[in-house]
């Protein structure tokens, strides 16, 4: 089984933190009942960059297989198996564009080949009123995007709204890279409070992050990627916002300067716009939502 770079990314997060959170001895762990002779120690690289680059090397071997059956193992998901099918079967959204998906019979994991007959009619879903265009996503206009209407606490909010009037400031003199880093962080300081008022419903998702013993993760331990995830899944984000956060999910990677050269991302204006659109979408539907 061959697969491409987008499907690589998804794969990466689903063994970083979406089916269970790893740390980097975990990793190395992984990859090592794969094959690998890895040592954690000093020099170790980021979670991101170790993943990726470990199943670029597996790509198109065996232990690809091996890898995405460890990673959808029904007994890492002993009454969690909903969860399990929910991982399954948004991987396989990625996977069908390299003519693969994963089956789950029972405690048995297996892969089929599929044709583009069988994609059209199975994932015609992909190409409906959620693929929104670029162009279309970036000329809407929010009538109103109050940060206080999101009846957080009084002092996060004042720092928020600096924070945003400072994005302005850095759109506008052409810094893309700080742009992108305000908005993710923004986002995430503002989702962060959000999950806190609706505890309930950010702890019983089924992309709710969890820790080693099943149980959901403290709400400051969770990546910008999770609260998005189990934002939209609570329909408190919407498809737009969920589907060109990517500039936003990983911004943290990209804050020293070696994960930036290893990554090959280089932001620019267009790409800042694009993160300041996501957060002000993001306001507007989360002051818009009811619980």
């Amino acid at each position: 089984m061959i697969i491409q770079k987008k499907t690589i990314q998804k794969l990466r997060e689903l063994i970083n933190e979406e089916t269970e959170y790893r740390s980097g001895p975990q990793l190395v762990d992984f990859f090592n009942d794969l094959g690998f002779n890895d040592i954690y120690g000093q020099g170790f690289p980021s979670r991101w960059l170790y993943t990726e680059n470990n199943l670029i090397k597996i790509n198109g071997t065996p232990e690809l297989d091996k890898c995405l059956r460890a990673v959808f193992s029904p007994l890492n998901f002993i009454g969690r198996f909903n969860e399990l099918d929910s991982h399954i079967a948004t991987f396989n959204e990625y996977l069908s564009f390299d003519n693969w998906i994963v089956i789950r019979n029972g405690k048995e994991i297996t892969f089929q080949k599929i044709d583009d007959a069988y994609f059209n009619k199975n994932s015609s879903h992909i190409a409906n009123d959620k693929d929104i265009k670029e162009d279309q996503f970036l000329n809407r206009v929010f009538s109103e995007v109050n940060l206080d209407k999101l009846e957080l606490e009084y002092s996060i909010t004042e720092i928020l709204k600096l924070r945003i009037e400072e994005i302005e400031n850095c759109l506008a003199s052409d810094s893309p890279l700080s742009v992108i880093f305000l908005c993710g962080s923004t986002l995430e300081g503002i989702l962060l409070g959000v999950a806190t008022k609706f505890p309930k419903e950010f702890n019983t998702a089924n992309s709710t992050p969890k820790n080693d013993e099943g149980k959901p993760r403290q709400f400051q331990e969770w990546n910008l990627n999770s609260f998005i995830n189990v934002a939209y899944e609570n329909n408190i984000l919407r498809e737009d916002v969920k589907k060109f956060s990517h500039s936003l999910r990983d911004f943290r990677n990209y804050i020293h300067p070696y994960q930036q050269l290893y990554s090959g991302f280089n932001p620019d204006i267009h790409t800042a716009r694009i993160s300041l659109q996501v957060l002000r979408a993001a306001i507007n539907q989360v002051m818009n939502y009811k619980k």
